[in-house]
């Protein structure tokens, strides 16, 4: 950790030990958003919820994510590049942020289930642990996000599309974004593997889409995978499509450049592939994935 790394800490933790209450004012004083979108009416979110799930792989680094202030500082950078709306994470990221300053005028989507730890053996059983509807709009935030995997073998996966729609319900009641993040998943080997075939991505959007009493408030977070314009074909839901773990940045701008031509799509939520780019330069990743907006 280096120098600014370090002061930044050390000027949180100095807030969480002698004034608590500082996060519950920096956002009830922070300017929100006046839409998801971007001047050019495209929203483009830094994802950053990974760590509560136990995911801080990059690459060959499995502990890349770890690093708190090193993860915090390239989050700032991140969303003071010109074009970027907002960020998705976890309460500890996202209260850490408020004490920086850096979620004025910025979408902020609270992630709601990490509990599905990954590599575990109850991994499907996501449970709702992290944010609810409630406290997402008591601190002004702007939505909620679920990960919703679908595993036909699991007995778990009934209580997951539950409590997803569960929260969309709760969202929707408050005029919030619900944005679920849905998969057809499978046990390969003792680990959970999503399957990211058109077909299998089809289904898991034909399932989500019904979730909870109303859809107007609803939508998806969807992978990019082949066939885009025929998966994307199976809901009028709003649509913005995540990164994942990229390892071809060429090919995956790309792909992400043609699927957002498609007519649901309205942006981008990317998180680690721009935080921990190949060369290290996170203002040029995101720059560059602001540019195909």
């Amino acid at each position: 950790m280096n120098r600014v790394q370090t002061s930044t800490v050390e000027r949180i933790v100095a807030k969480r030990v002698h004034d608590p209450e500082a996060i519950a004012e920096a956002a009830a004083a922070r300017v929100r958003a006046k839409s998801p979108f971007n001047d050019k009416g495209r929203t483009m979110i830094i994802a950053a919820d990974h760590p509560a799930r136990g995911a801080n792989a990059v690459g060959s680094d499995p502990l890349a994510m770890a690093d708190r202030g090193e993860l915090l500082d390239r989050l700032c950078l991140a969303l003071e590049r010109p074009g970027v709306t907002g960020v998705l994470a976890t309460a500890d990221i996202i209260d850490d942020l408020l004490l920086l300053g850096a979620l004025d005028g910025k979408t902020v989507i609270g992630s709601m289930n990490r509990t599905g730890l990954a590599g575990s053996s109850f991994e499907i059983d996501d449970r709702f642990a992290c944010y609810d509807a409630e406290t997402i709009a008591r601190m002004r935030f702007d939505g909620g996000k679920t990960l919703t995997r679908i595993c036909l073998s699991d007995p778990a996966t009934p209580s997951v599309l539950e409590n997803t729609a569960k929260a969309v319900d709760e969202l929707a009641a408050r005029k919030l974004i619900a944005m679920v993040e849905p998969f057809v998943s499978e046990w390969v080997d003792g680990k959970v593997r999503n399957d990211l075939s058109p077909e299998a991505v089809i289904r898991s959007i034909t399932i989500a889409s019904g979730l909870g009493r109303s859809s107007a408030y609803t939508w998806l977070k969807l992978p990019v995978v082949a066939d885009m314009a025929r998966v994307l074909a199976a809901s009028t839901l709003p649509a913005v499509l995540l990164g994942g773990e990229v390892k071809d940045p060429d090919a995956a701008f790309a792909a992400w450049q043609e699927a957002l031509a498609l007519p649901t799509v309205q942006g981008l939520v990317v998180g680690r592939s721009l935080l921990y780019p190949h060369d290290g330069d996170v203002a040029k990743a995101v720059d560059t994935a602001v540019g195909l907006l």
